[in-house]
């Protein structure tokens, strides 16, 4: 086992007429939220919707920057989401990953439509 990375589409719904960007990005199912580079949100033309204190893996906690709105494309799949401003790759959290009903699966290291709903993303209600 080791690190997933997969591709997705981003792009920025309040301004469609910017050409989304493709970005690699590591799926981490231990992560709850989006985050993406610096230059990624310079790029999609991002507002910073405020500050948001965040614990990372060591511990430690930090104010972020929070932009948004991101809309995230995985194949035929799409969410709408915020994103947290940090470090120098894109990282994809459980959050959007359970949006679009994305698994990640470990031996393949490879994210993938859920295979119990692979033509549409499928929800739990309760």
């Amino acid at each position: 086992m080791g690190l997933t990375y997969t591709t997705i589409k981003m792009s920025n719904p309040r301004k469609p007429a910017l050409e989304p960007i493709e970005v690699k990005c590591l799926a981490d199912t231990g992560a709850l939220m989006m985050s993406i580079t610096e230059t990624m949100c310079i790029q999609l033309q991002l507002e910073e919707l405020e500050k948001r204190a965040v614990t990372i893996a060591d511990g430690s906690i930090h104010q972020l920057p929070f932009v948004g709105p991101v809309r995230i494309d995985f194949g035929n799949r799409f969410c709408f989401t915020g994103a947290f401003v940090f470090g120098n790759e894109a990282l994809l959290g459980a959050v959007p990953m359970e949006e679009m009903d994305l698994v990640v699966h470990p031996a393949k290291q490879k994210v993938m439509p859920n295979p119990e709903h692979p033509n549409v993303p499928q929800y739990i209600m309760y």
